[in-house]
């Protein structure tokens, strides 16, 4: 069905491009996931914060830190931890405020570092190779414009530097 009118309609190619691009995002995104979960018992959202804690240089990072590194909302983040502390792969660590630090537990940091290079293999090949370099620069430049207009349009002027909300 077509519709019809006036509007802020996409054109046949604008549609085409904007529904190849939302079947490869959540292909792509649908068997990184499967792989995960399958080959190393992670989930999206577990690989997430174990990365955005391994990185960090003590390996800790405040709830809000990680919300704001994933975009995620509090009680999304409450839970999530409440999870991952109970399988071992993160702990609340005390420290001189009334909020926790997240730390990454031994257990932790050998899943990332069990799973992560089997993670990037894939990113390689789906990915990073099918796109090549020129390709692959173009992207970034134009995701880094698409998240700035974004920025703009909802009042939020993060540095790009920033991940997440600010």
């Amino acid at each position: 069905m077509v519709l019809v009118g006036k509007g802020p309609w996409l054109d046949d190619d604008e549609q085409k491009a904007w529904r190849s691009y939302l079947l490869m995002h959540k292909t792509l995104e649908t068997h990184m996931e499967r792989h995960l979960q399958r080959e190393y018992g992670l989930s999206k959202s577990d690989f997430e914060i174990l990365v955005n804690l391994s990185e960090s240089e003590t390996g800790r990072m405040r709830a809000f830190e990680l919300g704001r590194a994933t975009q995620w909302e509090k009680s999304r983040m409450s839970h999530h931890l409440t999870r991952m502390e109970k399988r071992g792969l993160i702990q609340k660590v005390a420290c001189d405020s009334r909020y926790p630090e997240i730390a990454i537990t031994a257990e932790g940091m050998a899943a990332i570092e069990a799973c992560a290079p089997a993670h990037a293999a894939r990113i390689r090949e789906f990915f990073v190779d099918v796109f090549g370099p020129d390709r692959l620069a173009v992207l970034g430049e134009v995701s880094d414009e698409i998240v700035d207009t974004i920025r703009k349009h909802e009042g939020n002027d993060c540095p790009p530097e920033v991940s997440g909300n600010c």
